[in-house]
């Protein structure tokens, strides 16, 4: 069940929310977090019921972990440090199982010319995060900063459906103690009418903005066999703008959701292509899977408290973990690799003293990020290649031909004809979701913001009707999240 489809948005949520508040309203707190749980049992495994085994057999064993590490009992003679990393072996062992099997055995017969058949293991939904989400939970019970005794609660903090499936990555210490809150358990119709905004928004910006972006995007980089200079410069903003408005759209409407229930999740999005560095722009985008990184890696390695060598290697290193994590593809470690050396000549540019101007800073940080992002995207190099080498002008310029009249160019070598042709040059009303997708990205408020402004009048109204309504018109096919696949 999708967050746009039609029967998340008119059957599941309304039902889920009006409920919840209904228990609550009747003094019933306890069972109210117990609807929330079996909702967002129902919702995953609406998917496919072979799922939730995984995840409760996943939530009981780090239940029981999570107990052990505080246990007075039998095991209080086993080392705390042994059973935090039995936790996370655990929990690694399971996400490798599923993510990593069929990767590592095409890479043993392709290195050693065997013939060991593929298990075609399929990988569950949402184990990336709910895998990320236990072991930060076992990491601080292990620091004694939080600590959960009743199972129902944890299933709840675990399987919360709005952050289930893509993020944010959410502490325990951060979600629990709001569901507890009993000024949080009767409605809040400011909250609600924010949280309508931040869906609707975020619905747009998924229907309208990503899905119509994907078009182009797709067929650039994998149908199209070359591509002339402005088909690779379309092709990579295309990406760029699809991932962006694709998975800031889902949080934006996981955020939503949460904050009609009176749960704020952590911000987890801050506009990053405004950003003007590489260093801000991580400070932006993904923030709650940098925190974690961060948290769980390079500070455990020493962080930044061991020599500038160490302080490199620790950057590498968690670039590579993120790129592990999103996939076996050799273009995610390429990506990693990418990533981790404009960190690292960021932080050697800023010790030498140097300054660059604001505007020349963040177009140089958009168009890395861009760059990168192709990378990350393509299925091979060879796919990278081919989408930079057109973005170079190795291919050729070509301009439409009805430009003809500029025939002056061609003694610089540009051509007319259909300059559009191999990523479909039909759709030219793409162009205009791409300048509409950078005007928003660059220039306006995101939705947390706006949410943190509207006023309960007609004009904020309006406005959220307008953008769920356009929101709505757009959802002709329901298309997944493209984060649902990591």
């Amino acid at each position: 069940m999708l967050f746009n489809s039609f029967e998340y948005i008119f059957l599941f949520l309304p039902v889920t929310v009006v409920l919840y508040f209904i228990l609550n309203h009747r003094g019933m707190s306890a069972p109210a977090r117990i609807w929330l749980l079996l909702c967002s049992l129902f919702y995953y495994s609406y998917w496919n019921t072979l799922y939730l085994p995984l995840l409760l057999g996943s939530i009981l064993i780090n239940f029981g972990f999570g107990r052990a590490l505080v246990s007075s009992g039998a095991l209080k003679k086993v080392p705390r440090m042994a059973i935090l990393w039995c936790g996370i072996l655990f929990n690694v062992g399971l996400l490798g199982y599923f993510k990593y099997t069929d990767f590592l055995i095409t890479t043993v017969n392709s290195t050693f010319n065997t013939h060991i058949g593929l298990l075609r293991i399929a990988l569950p939904l949402g184990i990336s995060y709910f895998t990320f989400i236990q072991i930060s939970f076992l990491t601080a019970v292990y620091r004694g900063v939080c600590r959960e005794s009743n199972i129902l609660n944890y299933g709840l903090y675990v399987s919360f459906f709005p952050q289930l499936l893509s993020g944010p990555i959410v502490y325990h210490g951060e979600m629990m103690p709001q569901f507890t809150d009993p000024d949080r358990s009767r409605i809040n119709y400011d909250n609600v009418m924010k949280g309508l905004l931040m869906f609707s928004i975020g619905l747009f910006k998924k229907t309208v903005i990503a899905d119509n972006l994907a078009a182009w995007a797709v067929q650039g980089f994998d149908q199209a066999p070359t591509l002339n200079f402005f088909e690779a410069w379309f092709t990579s903003l295309s990406y760029t703008f699809q991932l962006y408005n694709d998975f800031s759209g889902y949080i934006d409407m996981a955020n939503g959701v949460a904050l009609m229930l009176n749960i704020n999740l952590p911000i987890n999005f801050n506009s990053p292509y405004k950003a003007t560095s590489i260093q801000d722009y991580w400070r932006r985008f993904h923030i709650t899977l940098i925190r974690f990184l961060r948290d769980h890696v390079y500070i455990p390695l020493g962080g930044s408290k061991k020599g500038n060598i160490r302080l490199y290697i620790n950057i590498t290193l968690i670039f590579i973990v993120a790129g592990v994590w999103h996939g076996t593809l050799f273009s995610y470690i390429a990506w990693a690799l990418l990533s981790s050396a404009a960190m690292i000549v960021h932080r050697l540019w800023s010790k030498s003293g140097r300054h660059m101007n604001k505007y020349l800073a963040w177009f140089v940080t958009f168009n890395f990020v861009n760059v990168a992002n192709l990378v990350f995207r393509s299925n091979s190099l060879r796919d990278t290649w081919k989408v930079l080498r057109g973005m170079l002008g190795m291919n050729g310029i070509m301009l439409s031909d009805k430009l003809a009249g500029l025939s002056f160019l061609k003694a610089g070598g540009v051509t007319f004809g259909k300059w559009l042709n191999n990523i479909g040059g039909d759709k030219y009303y793409l162009i205009y979701f791409i300048i509409g997708a950078a005007m928003i990205a660059f220039l306006c408020k995101n939705a947390r913001e706006l949410a943190e402004e509207m006023k309960p009048n007609i004009r904020w109204a309006l406005f959220t009707g307008l953008v769920l309504g356009v929101g709505l018109i757009h959802m002709t096919q329901v298309r997944v999240f493209l984060y649902f696949n990591y």
